[in-house]
């Protein structure tokens, strides 16, 4: 079991969770305000009390109910998130959303920017794997992306082996990421892809397509996956 360093500031950050408190343990993709499908997603797993749902940020903004996902997320006790790089815009006040109550902001600023459990860690946007964990700060876990700017490959999770599995959300996804120490999540719900969920204990994806695109979003910023090279 591989327990993440972080630094101070970032470790004061970090949330262990002890997987085998639970069940199983799904981890959830950006979610964006889109709390008909949240529910879906959620009623299609079918869960019970005893399974745990990590999300990986980005519960708002951009989609039609951010209040919503919030309260829904606050209302179930199997229910967990990370600040993404969207939350942590409201808290830094470069973006708005009046809908949400000084005590949803709160709740806001209360959240980690980092959860792990075993061997996999959960972040926003990802880690740098030319550099230590410890050496990371809060903005390069919610802005992780290209190792060299904007969408330009090589991406971070292409180059990341370990020891930690990651699981990250933030770069909208033509299909999930499915490799040996990185999952990514973000299969552009808001954008009319669907919302993934992956199940930690079976390793089985599962994505809810959805019927709507609630904010309109070129092709061209839609990452699509390559396959992991063998060793």
């Amino acid at each position: 079991m591989t327990v993440p360093v972080f630094n101070h500031s970032v470790g004061a950050q970090h949330t262990r969770i002890d997987a085998d408190e639970w069940d199983d343990v799904y981890v959830v993709g950006d979610v964006h305000g889109c709390l008909r499908e949240l529910r879906t997603l959620v009623d299609r797993i079918g869960p019970s009390d005893r399974d745990l749902f990590v999300f990986v940020g980005d519960l708002v903004r951009k989609g039609p109910d951010s209040k919503g996902v919030v309260d829904f997320v606050r209302e179930h006790d199997n229910m967990v998130t990370i600040r993404g790089n969207n939350e942590e815009k409201l808290l830094r006040g470069t973006k708005e959303l009046p809908e949400l109550t000084h005590d949803d902001l709160a709740w806001i600023r209360s959240l980690p920017v980092a959860i792990s459990f075993e061997d996999a860690l959960v972040v926003h946007g990802g880690v740098d794997p030319r550099k230590p964990l410890d050496d990371h700060d809060v903005d390069e876990l919610l802005e992780m992306r290209s190792l060299s700017s904007g969408y330009e490959r090589p991406f971070w999770w292409e180059t990341h082996d370990g020891p930690q599995t990651v699981f990250f959300g933030h770069t909208p996804l033509s299909a999930p990421v499915v490799r040996e120490h990185a999952v990514g999540l973000d299969t552009g719900c808001v954008y009319g892809g669907s919302l993934t969920a992956y199940s930690w204990y079976d390793e089985e994806v599962l994505e809810l397509g959805t019927d709507r695109t609630v904010e309109h979003r070129p092709a061209s910023k839609f990452v699509a996956p390559q396959l992991q090279a063998s060793p």
